[in-house]
């Protein structure tokens, strides 16, 4: 980025970004869990596996390996099968549909979120916003009216309705198509560093890391990231400034 090029366009990942989507998920299921005569080793334990087990079926629903919804039986099914239970299909879709009641009621925005976006606009009047999400449409707009940020991203950019996920540069070109600017005049953010910055670094647009959790990146990520101009934050009020100084 340079001053002959100002960000007009910040655009931004959904889940673990903008939205807790973590404790959400901590908090579903542990509550759903205790609803169950399951024998819990841990909270913590039942809180990994379940986390573990997002991260092996939602992506390869991604990959085309599954449809959305055998990912969720999947899930239910090895959940349920840790602690002792068997479910058939409908038994799967029971437990899902009553866990995802439970993460649902969790839903919250992470707490620099709103300040992020209000000390943006301060900073640069006329600045509009995005998402670019790796999910179905219409669930992630689903989570962002449930947490009042419809209202200001302007565009909604996702892997379901498009047909090409993160981090290719196809979804990244779209979202600056949608807004009607170049990629040299998006920032994007990300809670992942290759599917997220590397990505949008790839694709033209800055690509902004957010490392909440304090990540040590593997050797060739790291480098990559290094080459293609990644900045990485741990939280977003840094963000203005790096706007500011792109």
């Amino acid at each position: 980025m340079t001053a002959a090029a100002p960000v007009e366009v910040v655009l931004f990942d959904l889940d673990d970004t903008l939205l807790d989507h973590r404790a959400a998920v901590d908090a579903g299921i542990l509550a759903h869990a205790r609803s169950h005569p399951y024998d819990l080793l841990d909270d913590a334990g039942a809180q990994r596996l379940w986390r573990d087990l997002e991260e092996e079926h939602y992506h390869r629903y991604l990959a085309g390996e599954t449809d959305f919804a055998g990912q969720r039986r999947a899930r239910a099914r090895a959940f349920a099968a840790a602690h002792g239970h068997d479910l058939d299909d409908g038994g799967a879709d029971d437990w899902f549909t009553a866990y995802f009641a439970r993460y649902r009621a969790a839903w919250t925005l992470h707490e620099d979120s709103l300040p992020a976006l209000d000390a943006l606009e301060a900073l640069a009047p006329g600045i509009r916003f995005g998402i670019i999400t790796n999910g179905e449409a219409d669930f992630q707009a689903t989570k962002l009216a449930a947490v009042g940020l419809d209202a200001r991203m302007e565009h909604l950019v996702a892997s379901g309705a498009l047909g090409v996920t993160k981090p290719d540069g196809a979804i990244f070109a779209h979202a600056c198509e949608r807004f009607d600017t170049t990629p040299e005049r998006a920032l994007y953010v990300g809670d992942r560093l290759r599917t997220d910055a590397i990505g949008a670094a790839r694709a033209g647009l800055a690509g902004v890391w957010l490392d909440r959790l304090g990540v040590e990146p593997g050797e060739a990520d790291a480098a990559e990231a290094a080459a293609l101009g990644v900045r990485r934050i741990t939280g977003l009020a840094a963000l203005p400034g790096l706007v500011a100084g792109a």
